[in-house]
């Protein structure tokens, strides 16, 4: 498992280290929303996901730190961890460290319905059939704890009520349709399978987002990752049990996720570009702009927010704007639209 050091602060007599763990983190920013100094900063987060920009959900900022562990208490997943000379000083108060882990009982019948719709893939069924002569199985169901974010889908659908769950928060999640362009990039990047498209009928008008509010861990990372700022998650409560729970609680309670942080540009090759303006169309910054342009209309406008055709190669028009989900990367035919990091101002 690849780390990195974020931060670190040496005496005489000790060394602390904040310590940044990729593989755990799952982009909710709720360490950034927490630190005292805002020396820590999200974003691209649909572009990483995607995998159109390589880059780590988390990144720090310049400036101080005073290593003060808020950041890694309130890590729900234990992305972040300090060390004092090279030892982990995670304990009880904090939340990865607090919550209860996911376990299973002896009611459980190994059927495997757990592993099937675990999001994380983080369980495995292990069966066989018994040898006394009766008709079941027997085995082991292991859950990797590391990887595990507490959503509740495998205590959901067991049928033996067998799976205990503890979740980090307690939550409102808010979604307002006429902003949502249904880019999907909240979809991709919910860690708990909490969020889906309805497949609708024919004649059949859906919502264009439906949120699962039992599988929600009220984390934050769609809205993080909505490049329109249709959602809005705010943690109302820390479930486990903790030590100072009323310092966290200060720091993340009620207030909203952070602000993405701009970590991308956008770059075009218009000698391979065919000018066929799919990104323009498909990019939900230039949708919520006008309803005719994200109905195909894309010579109906003079002006474009972020991106548009002029004569007959992409161009962009504002890059700060841009919400770096990757869509138009993604529908370009020829790669002619991509990525590459911002430099720092």
């Amino acid at each position: 498992m690849q780390e990195r050091e974020l931060f670190s602060v040496s005496s005489e007599k000790k060394t602390r280290q904040l310590i940044y763990i990729p593989e755990k983190c799952i982009g909710c920013g709720t360490c950034v929303q927490a630190c005292p100094k805002s020396g820590l900063s999200i974003g691209a987060i649909g572009s990483i996901v995607r995998k159109l920009f390589d880059a780590d959900f988390l990144e720090r900022k310049d400036g101080d730190c005073l290593i003060c562990e808020i950041c890694a208490r309130v890590c729900p997943t234990g992305a972040l961890e300090l060390r004092q000379e090279g030892k982990t000083l995670n304990d009880m108060s904090y939340i990865f460290e607090a919550m209860k882990p996911t376990t299973v009982n002896e009611n459980c019948i190994y059927c495997g319905l757990c592993e099937d719709i675990c999001p994380r893939t983080c369980i495995e069924v292990i069966r066989d059939i018994s040898k006394d002569g009766s008709l079941k199985l027997v085995g082991k169901t292991l859950i990797n704890s590391a990887s595990c974010v507490h959503c509740g889908w495998c205590a959901a659908v067991c049928p033996m009520n067998a799976i205990f769950v503890e979740k980090p928060f307690k939550g409102q999640w808010n979604w307002i349709e006429d902003v949502c362009q249904t880019c999907h990039t909240c979809v991709e990047i919910c860690p708990a399978n909490a969020l889906f498209n309805k497949k609708a009928k024919f004649g059949e008008r859906v919502e264009k987002i439906t949120h699962r509010p039992e599988a929600c861990i009220y984390c934050g990372a769609c809205a993080i990752a909505c490049p329109v700022n249709a959602i809005t998650v705010r943690k109302t409560a820390i479930l486990p049990s903790l030590e100072k729970k009323d310092l966290l609680e200060k720091k993340i309670l009620e207030s909203p996720v952070p602000e993405a942080t701009h970590r991308t540009c956008i770059e075009t090759d218009e000698d391979a570009c065919l000018g066929c303006g799919n990104c323009v169309i498909v990019c939900p910054v230039n949708a919520l702009n006008n309803r005719e342009l994200a109905a195909g209309y894309l010579n109906n406008m003079d002006e474009k927010a972020l991106l548009e055709v002029k004569n007959g190669k992409i161009f962009v028009v504002n890059q700060d704007l841009c919400g770096e989900d990757g869509i138009c990367v993604l529908i370009c035919p020829v790669n002619a639209i991509w990525f590459v990091k911002r430099e720092a101002n």
